[in-house]
């Protein structure tokens, strides 16, 4: 089948590889000179299976209150004139219970697994370099209550098959000996082997590559303004060149909408509706100035709940959330601080190990800004939409990188006609079905 993917992300770049590895002939089209330059470029870095976790709990409700008086507060919801922002909050806060946090951790989870094992068969088989290092994900704790609380944390995770063990400071500093310096502040930890990270940017442009030498049409540079539909299907997309102007009517047998955030918008133009709202998310990437001393272990700060990862001779820092529409923006007072807040942290923790100054001081830090597609769920909305040819593979939320190989992967096989070997709730299709049978044009 001819198979046109939209948006050129890790889930859409990870969409088309499957698609081409199944025989499909594909066209991925984005509006960015290149693969994974908006959402994917500047994440935490972490395939952390042991943490897909939604945000949504019952103690969400209290912190998102309390967090958004607090400019640097790690989930901040910024209340705007906008009835999609309200009706997608409302959806969450029904997600706030204990069974509905059961219910979605096993489906992300399940997920997370399931694209783990797809991630290092892309690896196996391609070679891709992307910084990986396989050392796992170790979190650290400054507070007693909150090291008290991660053992529940980490029990829900073994239920389902994921080995995070509780760690005492001793095991977590011999662990990751660079964190000694800050091993006086730290209660203790959790640590997950399994888990890794990688630069997701790096991954998912060399993929895009791969796929290209494999007979890929890639229509980089070019906005996506505009699906037909005709009846009860998608007759072709509108895509426009951002270099020449020129307009182009693309027609397929399957489209698939892997555009983010934006899929909310895109999908509205043929009647249907998805929970999907942006997350504001920073990140810093600074270089090193004592490689020796840099940690080597991904690891997640409890305290500004901040992640932070090692990709060569560079740090990156990533973290919060802010829910406040479509602002990219990272010259606003609000986004200097949260932003200028991970820098200071990892000077805290690791201090003079990367170059933390700022411009002004002759530093170099790489600041970034993305929006998280979020679902109220933090459940992706993979499947076939209501409108014939029309798939969707979007709401990845915090979870892209750890989720994208086996989205792609997923997708890929369910519009092939087979069924992923996965307990998985996929979008508009019931998981007592077993098969989907493919329409073509």
């Amino acid at each position: 089948m001819r198979v046109t993917v939209l948006g050129a992300g890790i889930i859409g770049v990870s969409t088309a590889w499957h698609l081409l590895q199944r025989g499909h002939e594909v066209t991925l089209v984005d509006r960015q000179a290149d693969a994974a330059l908006e959402t994917s470029f500047g994440n935490a870095a972490q395939i952390s299976v042991s943490y897909c976790e939604p945000w949504a709990n019952r103690e969400a409700p209290l912190k998102a209150l309390k967090w958004m008086f607090d400019p640097e507060g790690p989930l901040k919801f910024r209340p705007q004139l906008d009835p999609a922002q309200w009706k997608w909050g409302l959806q969450f806060l029904s997600q706030c219970t204990d069974a509905a946090f059961e219910r979605n951790v096993a489906q992300l989870v399940a997920l997370g697994q399931y694209s783990h094992t797809a991630l290092k068969d892309i690896v196996a088989s391609t070679g891709i370099s992307y910084h990986r290092l396989t050392k796992g994900i170790a979190h650290y704790y400054t507070s007693q209550k909150s090291f008290d609380d991660a053992g529940d944390a980490a029990e829900v995770m073994r239920r389902h098959g994921v080995a995070r063990k509780v760690v005492s400071r001793d095991e977590l500093l011999r662990i990751e000996p660079a964190l000694r310096g800050f091993g006086d502040r730290i209660v203790g930890g959790t640590y997950t082997e399994t888990d890794e990270h990688g630069d997701c940017r790096v991954f998912s442009q060399e993929l895009a590559r791969l796929c290209r030498e494999r007979g890929m049409q890639s229509l980089m540079n070019h906005d996506i303004e505009r699906l037909h539909r005709t009846g009860g299907e998608i007759s072709s997309v509108q895509v426009r060149d951002r270099v020449s102007g020129q307009l182009r009517q693309l027609q397929a047998d399957v489209f698939v909408v892997a555009a983010g955030s934006y899929t909310t918008a895109l999908l509205k133009q043929v009647g249907v509706n998805v929970p999907i709202y942006p997350g504001k998310g920073y990140s810093a990437t600074l270089p090193l100035l004592r490689p020796d001393a840099a940690p080597m272990v991904s690891m997640i700060d409890d305290q500004v709940k901040c992640a932070i990862s090692r990709l060569g001779n560079q740090l990156r820092v990533a973290g919060t959330i802010e829910l406040g529409g479509f602002d990219l923006r990272l010259d606003t007072p609000l986004a200097r601080t949260r932003s200028e807040m991970l820098v200071r942290r990892i000077e805290k923790v690791f201090p003079g190990v990367a170059d933390t100054r700022t411009p002004e001081q002759g530093g170099d830090p790489q600041f970034w800004c993305g929006l998280r597609p979020a679902t109220p769920t933090n459940i992706p909305l993979m499947g076939p939409t209501k409108v014939g040819k029309l798939w969707v593979n979007a709401g990845h939320g915090t979870l892209g990188w750890t989720h994208g190989a086996g989205s792609g992967k997923a997708l890929a096989e369910l519009i092939s006609g087979g069924r992923p070997a996965m307990d998985f709730a996929f979008y508009n299709l019931p998981k007592a079905r077993a098969h989907w049978e493919p329409r073509t044009a």
